[in-house]
């Protein structure tokens, strides 16, 4: 198989395409589509989504909400500065973490945030800064994290949010992500039902992005990396709406890589959808055999990233980097708070 090194999906950005805030309009992106079944792509814009949805098609979109997971405190012992960002939790009130300064943390080490309204005593150490911390405190934890905590944003971005609630898709409800599914960001309530009214159906998924969807890459062939546990959610009724779906022969369009990795998981999981809850380390990469979608939203990710080679893996290695390469030239805006792509099956 071609393309087995992480080298193989790097490409120049120029810094100044990095999004660095969000428009303040969701929905006046650009987008670009990429027909992958004839090696096209064009530039349009991310309301002319509409001309390419037809009656019947079924719209998946990842409902997970953003906590104000990054919370930044002292030891006890010796008031050294930490960083934590909650990744995921694990059981009762204890947190998987990624630790800056994670050197200073040892079994045992307690964290103070904001005078000790809130500590987090380590309970167990893992890999390349990953802790899990047992949350102390007096009250309900949610109330203390959403007054302590702060939107964990990318650290390519560098300009403050003056609303959080841009960080956040206008779906957003099940508490539990470090970071947004970005691909959503651009929808309204408003053009949903613009959606709604051309005859598609909307269907929720629930994945909790963590550190799988954007650890870099620190392996250099792309078949030993190893991908980070993320939570998704299944309910009965967006499973009975897809595989009438795909009985009938409509097309599945996926909102965003986390979307696509909650539905391939599913499907790898059951050889259909099921009602479900679990956790994946789906690493989907070019040589991957596709299941389930037929259609994907997504925005431009970073280079050697696992995101940029599920794209390849969907679209096609040469015609995803030609269409990245278009896009730089045309000066697209990259990432968290940039333009999109569509791609389609026809």
């Amino acid at each position: 198989m071609k393309y087995t090194k992480t080298s193989d999906f790097d490409y120049e950005l120029p810094k100044e395409l990095i999004a660095q805030t969000p428009l303040k309009d969701r929905t006046a992106s650009r987008m670009m589509v990429i027909h992958k079944n004839f090696n096209t792509y064009e530039d349009r814009s991310f309301r002319d989504l509409l001309e390419y949805l037809k009656p019947g098609d079924v719209i998946v979109r990842n409902n997970t909400r953003v906590i104000p997971a990054r919370l930044f405190g002292t030891k006890e012992e010796t008031g050294a500065h930490v960083e934590l960002l909650l990744l995921k939790q694990m059981e009762d009130d204890v947190w998987e973490c990624l630790a800056g300064n994670a050197k200073v943390i040892k079994i045992g080490t307690v964290i103070s945030f904001h005078d000790g309204r809130l500590k987090a005593k380590c309970t167990a150490i893992g890999e390349k800064g990953i802790r899990n911390m047992k949350m102390l405190y007096d009250g309900i934890f949610n109330e203390i994290l959403d007054e302590l905590g702060n939107v964990p944003l990318p650290p390519y971005i560098r300009e403050k949010l003056d609303d959080p609630e841009r960080y956040q898709t206008v779906y957003a409800k099940v508490r539990g992500s470090a970071a947004a599914p970005t691909a959503g960001l651009h929808f309204t309530p408003e053009f949903f039902d613009e959606i709604r009214a051309k005859g598609v159906e909307i269907a929720e998924v629930t994945l909790h992005v963590g550190l799988g969807t954007f650890r870099p890459m620190d392996t250099e062939e792309i078949a030993d990396h190893q991908m980070h546990s993320e939570v998704y959610m299944m309910s009965k009724e967006t499973a009975d709406l897809l595989n009438k779906a795909k009985a009938e022969g409509r097309r599945i369009i996926a909102v965003g890589t986390t979307s696509v990795r909650t539905l391939e998981s599913v499907w790898n999981r059951f050889g259909r959808f099921e009602e479900c809850t679990g956790a994946t380390q789906l690493f989907i990469y070019p040589g991957y055999e596709w299941h389930t979608i037929d259609c994907m939203i997504t925005n431009f990710h970073l280079p050697k990233s696992t995101l940029i080679m599920m794209i390849a893996s969907f679209a096609g290695y040469d015609l995803t980097f030609e269409a990245y390469r278009h896009a730089v030239e045309e000066k697209y805006r990259f990432f968290s708070f940039g333009d999109c792509m569509l791609i389609t099956n026809e």
